[in-house]
């Protein structure tokens, strides 16, 4: 932690933290600090609020360097700073959220439960837009014919969910008819949370559940050559190193693919992933070997040259509505490999294939 006068000019000489925050306080006004991350510097404010003799404490944020000037933010932070000292509590207080469960006149409908969960579970506690998008499917695709239907005509005929557990899983698969009713189950206990009328339990108890084997699709020792080789053999050479990029990094390929710039410090030998699978909570650093180096550097160069415009923010850009790449799986023609020692299709042909090293 250190101190520094506050000026537009001193704030902006200060780096950003790749690693982990870092907090510099202002000398003129005590409790109003700067929180410098990977991409933001973001003025606080902290203070005691005393309230019938109880105390806590008051973290605000008072704004965005750049985008709130110094002078703004030092004004704002007076100004809540004033009213902590006064015994007010400056917070936004949040707007309760309305009860869809139990807003129905005939009662709670999956459609009316689906979006009380979806606010007060999956988008307050911050799941990923990927995981809500899974959730969405599963209740408007799959349970499309129950979405106005009474709960609790679904509580009271549990075999009314068996039999649409063995419909998905002939038209569908047995993983997809698993998942669905995981979620109709979250749904419904959620619901039953504050619609005290519906079945106590729950009426997935119903379904025969599908057995489940996790994929071993992982490669042996001996497998690597020709994962190599195959690799070596795609056209796009930016594909080439991001597939290369995920096996060095042993991440997972969504965050690989939607790496920034300014995440990446070679100088440092890091690469910050800033919202993982689990959110902006689960940030981690991966160290960077010389090889996953090596290949960053090739990644910029091919980059650059492919798509100038997207290469100034992304890493693997494309001409994507988001600016990068989003599939990363190729065509099985163009790259497979060995799973349990057993060859997926025959040998690829690899000796047109441009030079490729680590």
């Amino acid at each position: 932690m250190s101190q520094l006068i506050f000026t537009d000019r001193s704030i902006a000489a200060l780096p950003f933290e790749k690693a982990k925050q870092r907090i510099v306080r202002d000398t003129e006004l005590p409790g109003f600090f700067l929180k410098i991350g990977a991409r933001t510097k973001a003025f606080m404010v902290q203070g005691d609020l005393r309230i019938d003799g109880a105390r806590q404490t008051v973290l605000m944020k008072v704004g965005t360097a750049g985008e709130i000037s110094t002078r703004e933010a030092r004004a704002k932070a007076k100004r809540l700073l004033g009213d902590i000292l006064a015994g007010i509590d400056p917070r936004p207080k949040p707007e309760p959220v309305k009860d869809l469960a139990v807003a129905q006149p005939g009662g709670v409908t999956l459609r009316s439960a689906w979006a009380s969960y979806r606010v007060s579970h999956l988008e307050r506690k911050g799941r990923s837009q990927k995981t809500i998008s899974e959730y969405e499917g599963h209740v408007e695709r799959l349970m499309a014919n129950w979405l106005d239907k009474p709960l609790k005509l679904l509580g009271d005929e549990p075999v009314l969910v068996k039999v649409r557990h063995d419909e998905i899983t002939a038209e569908n698969g047995p993983y997809m008819a698993n998942g669905c009713m995981r979620t109709f189950r979250a749904v419904y206990n959620h619901a039953r949370k504050t619609a005290r009328y519906l079945a106590a339990e729950n009426p997935v108890t119903a379904v025969d559940w599908n057995p489940e084997r996790r994929r071993d699709t992982a490669m042996g020792e001996e497998e690597y050559p020709e994962w190599f080789a195959q690799v070596r053999a795609l056209d796009n050479p930016l594909r080439r190193e991001l597939h290369l990029l995920i096996l060095l990094s042993g991440s997972r390929p969504e965050a690989i693919k939607a790496i920034k710039l300014d995440e990446i410090n070679l100088r440092r030998r890091m690469l910050f992933i800033p919202n993982p699978k689990g959110g902006e909570a689960k940030a981690f650093v991966i160290p960077l070997s010389r090889q996953m180096i090596r290949c960053i550097v090739r990644a910029m160069r091919f980059a650059r040259s492919m798509h100038p415009e997207q290469a100034q923010t992304w890493l693997f850009p494309a001409e994507s509505a988001s600016g990068h790449i989003v599939e990363h799986k190729e065509d099985r023609k163009s790259l497979r490999y060995l799973s349990n020692g057993v060859q997926k299709g025959p040998p690829i042909g690899v000796e047109e294939g441009p030079p490729f090293r680590i």
